[in-house]
């Protein structure tokens, strides 16, 4: 156990470093672009979305961490659920950064860095449990999560075209 907490430690680090870097670089590289503004009014499915993946992505592990990996003293699910919280504020600290702080457009490309990651965290934490029945709850947990950001991530690239207001063919061609 101790090398795999030593490696995904390690894992979680390199990403971290890789992806800040990876944003910084970004900013310089388009700091000419006016400061990013989220496009208003939010579409009314927004909200609803956006408790969900809250509930589902955020509310929902943090409840089956103090559950199984504190109450019930499983290390494992511990060792699955602490690093995929831990990335998931770091990705809301960078998004906050990025878009309040830098005021950059950058801030778009985050999603774009932390979802996959993500992905592979539950995709590795569903190949730690090895079929252990008395997680079975966690393994639907990590399941519903990866079903969810998946849908997240394809939602996101869905946006593109609003968040960077790109226009519509009928924008551009006269009435006849």
């Amino acid at each position: 156990m101790r090398f795999s907490v030593t490696f995904l430690f390690l894992e979680n680090v390199l990403f971290f470093c890789a992806a800040t870097l990876f944003l910084i670089v970004v900013d310089r590289a388009w700091n000419n672009l006016k400061p990013f503004e989220i496009p208003k009014p939010l579409p009314g499915w927004f909200k609803i979305w956006f408790g969900t993946i809250q509930i589902i992505g955020g509310i929902l592990p943090l409840i089956a961490l103090l559950l199984w990996g504190v109450w019930w003293h499983y290390p494992l699910v511990a060792m699955i659920l602490l690093p995929y919280l831990l990335q998931l504020g770091l990705q809301i600290a960078s998004e906050y950064v990025t878009h309040y702080r830098w005021r950059s457009t950058a801030w778009v490309m985050v999603p774009y860095l932390y979802l996959p990651f993500r992905f592979w965290q539950l995709y590795e934490g569903l190949t730690w449990l090895d079929d252990r029945p008395e997680l079975i709850w966690i393994r639907y947990l990590l399941i519903a999560n990866l079903v969810a950001w998946i849908g997240n991530y394809l939602l996101d690239l869905a946006q593109l075209p609003r968040l960077f207001r790109w226009p519509s063919l009928e924008e551009e061609t006269p009435p006849s």
